[in-house]
């Protein structure tokens, strides 16, 4: 049986894993992101003595993952201390004879969702996550997006609630949309973290005013055919109702479809991997590394 590589490589913890090509992890282990030489030290010890067919890296960003360019396989302008510009596929290559598999890890999630999760069997979907940032990947006639560089998807500009005063906690655009609605700015605009919140507190209403806006831009502009949110924020499940009736009313019956009337449940959805959809989405890129190698 082969087996795969997985990195999921966060800002806060690696975790790594092997698993089979149906996407069934059956080894996993998770570690601090420190430097990039004691975390790569971990990674490269775990993946020792596995017999490994490929290696999936679903990255923190910003990185470049366009094949051919002269920083492919680097994070590039992260604010994570000792990371910029830190080649983790040259690193990898060094030590692993296999191909690898590099993206984002929005991408990967959202590959791992189209391939074993919530997606399956559909020709599109989006993948966002709401956590200390807010990210989104895109699967688009089954290929992932890439173009200048990858998707970002989280820092879109949305209208600002009526009631809304606070600033926005992005250190580059402020009031983007990761600004206004990650996991910090519930924080920093409440006073307690949102784990904290009530199911009826207005934070809820506020944070779907926002989140509503933006899959209506991703609806209008990607058309996809599912959209799976995920993340820390996304386990309150009250918010999915909320942003259903909310990007219903923005859309105003503009795009006619089944998917965006009655059929609104199937189509924003928690992810199907639940917390594995990260390693998963590693698994999938490594999977796709041995189909183009």
């Amino acid at each position: 049986m082969s087996l795969l590589g997985a990195i999921e490589a966060g800002g806060t913890k690696f975790v790594c894993g092997v698993g089979t090509e149906d996407g069934t992890v059956v080894e996993r282990v998770s570690f601090p992101t420190t430097t990039p030489e004691e975390t790569m030290a971990n990674v490269f010890n775990f993946f020792a003595d596995k017999d490994i067919e490929a290696i999936g890296v679903g990255s923190f960003g910003p990185i470049d993952p366009v094949k051919g360019s002269p920083t492919y396989g680097c994070i590039t302008t992260t604010p994570k201390p000792h990371w910029s510009n830190y080649n983790i596929v040259k690193a990898l290559k060094e030590r692993f004879d296999v191909p690898i598999g590099f993206d984002t890890d929005v991408n990967g999630a959202a590959l791992g969702e189209y391939t074993w999760g919530a997606a399956q069997g559909l020709d599109s979907c989006l993948y966002i996550t709401i956590g200390t940032g807010v990210g989104a990947g895109a699967v688009v006639s089954g290929e992932l997006i890439h173009g200048l560089s990858h998707p970002e998807m989280g820092h879109i500009y949305v209208r600002r609630h009526p009631e809304d005063q606070y600033e926005g906690t992005c250190p580059y655009h402020a009031d983007c949309l990761e600004g206004l609605a990650a996991g910090p700015s519930l924080s920093k605009r409440w006073g307690v973290p949102g784990v904290e919140l009530t199911p009826d507190h207005p934070a809820w209403e506020m944070e779907a005013h926002y989140l509503a806006q933006a899959l209506m831009n991703y609806v209008l502009i990607l058309s996809p055919q599912r959209i799976v949110m995920g993340g820390g924020v996304m386990k309150q499940e009250q918010l999915f109702p909320l942003i259903r009736t909310k990007l219903q009313e923005l859309l105003a019956g503009y795009v006619q479809h089944p998917s965006l009337h009655d059929a609104i449940d199937q189509f924003i959805v928690p992810p199907m991997l639940g917390d594995n959809a990260g390693l998963c989405g590693a698994l999938a890129l490594a999977k796709l590394a041995v189909d183009e190698a």
